[in-house]
C-alpha cells in the first residue's frame, strides 16, 4: 500500500518562501494522480495544486495561482510544492494524497491514500 510522507514545513515571514516535499514508500508515485490539500484551522480541506501522471497540472486554488507551483521527480519518487510569496492566509496543514484515477478530479474522496501533514506557518 502507497505511504506519503510530508516534509518542508515551518514558520515564515509574509512573502517567504517554502518548499514541500511529498515522498512515497511501497510503491512509485509515478502511477498515481497527486494533489496538494490544505487545512486551516476551522476551515475545510481545499485543494490547491494536482500533478497527472504525465505532469499535467491542475490548478484548484485561485488564491495561490502566480505563486505556488508543483512539479514531480520520478527519479527520486517525490512531488514538489514550491510556495512563494506566502501570505498569513496560506497557514494550514498541508498534505499530498495520491489517487488512481487518471485525472485531477478535485474531489478529496478520489484520493485515498494521505500523508501526515506538515504544518505552514505564516506570520510577521
Amino acid at each position: 500500500q502507497l505511504q506519503l510522507v510530508e516534509s518542508g514545513g515551518g514558520s515564515v515571514q509574509p512573502g517567504g518562501s517554502l518548499r514541500l516535499s511529498c515522498a512515497a514508500s511501497r510503491s512509485t508515485l509515478d502511477y498515481y494522480v497527486i494533489g496538494w490539500f490544505r487545512q486551516a484551522p476551522g476551515k475545510e480541506r481545499e485543494g490547491v495544486l494536482c500533478i497527472s501522471r504525465t505532469g499535467g497540472i491542475t490548478n484548484w486554488a485561485d488564491s495561490v495561482k502566480g505563486r505556488f507551483t508543483i512539479s514531480r521527480d520520478n527519479a527520486k519518487n517525490t512531488v514538489a510544492l514550491q510556495m512563494n510569496s506566502l501570505k498569513p492566509e496560506d497557514t494550514a496543514i498541508y498534505y499530498c494524497a495520491a489517487t488512481a484515477v487518471s485525472y485531477c478530479s478535485g474531489y478529496v474522496s478520489d484520493f485515498r491514500s494521505w500523508g501526515q501533514g506538515t504544518q505552514v506557518t505564516v506570520s510577521s
